[in-house]
């Protein structure tokens, strides 16, 4: 099974199969946790953060469509998984000490949330908008930190096909958010 390419290990995942899961795993755990690690310096974090992915992957892989590569697609899911982590961390309440004094609650003001969630909710919407092949040089360049050369390499287009397709994804998301 090592010499299945991982989109066809990804259909045999969807309908159940634990080996292709298990070379799925083995094959690009490595890679994520290498690529996660650029992004959060937390290695606890990091491992959580994979196991939700394959653990996500084992739930959705029936739902993998094929039209992209699926280190791609596995990576966007690391990379989903990574902020909701994130966002998480942020909604717990944090304490903050003083000596001799109880520890006092802390959480974000009630503003702060709608504000944020007001932002996040319309550049999702924005980003849904945009054209495939736009929102994943972003996911790329942008969320995943990738270089232009890394990101042609993993979406599979020229490198200079990265540099438009990043250019009018902006350009398309700032007319949209302005």
């Amino acid at each position: 099974m090592m010499d299945v390419d991982d989109e066809e290990l990804l259909r045999l995942v969807g309908k159940g199969d634990r080996g292709a899961f298990d070379v799925l795993y083995a094959r690009n755990a490595p890679w994520l946790v290498l690529r996660l690690r650029r992004r959060c310096r937390d290695p606890e974090l990091v491992r959580e953060v994979v196991q939700e992915t394959f653990l996500t992957v084992w739930r959705a892989a029936a739902g993998y469509r094929g039209d992209g590569a699926a280190v791609g697609w596995l990576w966007s899911v690391a990379a989903g998984r990574l902020i909701d982590a994130r966002r998480r961390a942020l909604a717990r309440p944090q304490s903050v000490g003083v000596p001799g004094d109880d520890v006092l609650a802390w959480s974000p003001s009630a503003e702060d949330e709608v504000l944020a969630g007001a932002y996040d909710a319309e550049l999702e919407r924005a980003l849904h908008r945009l054209a495939p092949e736009l929102r994943a040089v972003l996911q790329a360049t942008v969320l995943d930190g990738l270089t232009v050369r890394e990101a042609a390499v993993l979406l599979g287009v020229p490198e200079g096909t990265v540099k438009t397709r990043a250019m009018r994804a902006r350009r398309e998301l700032r007319a949209a958010l302005s």
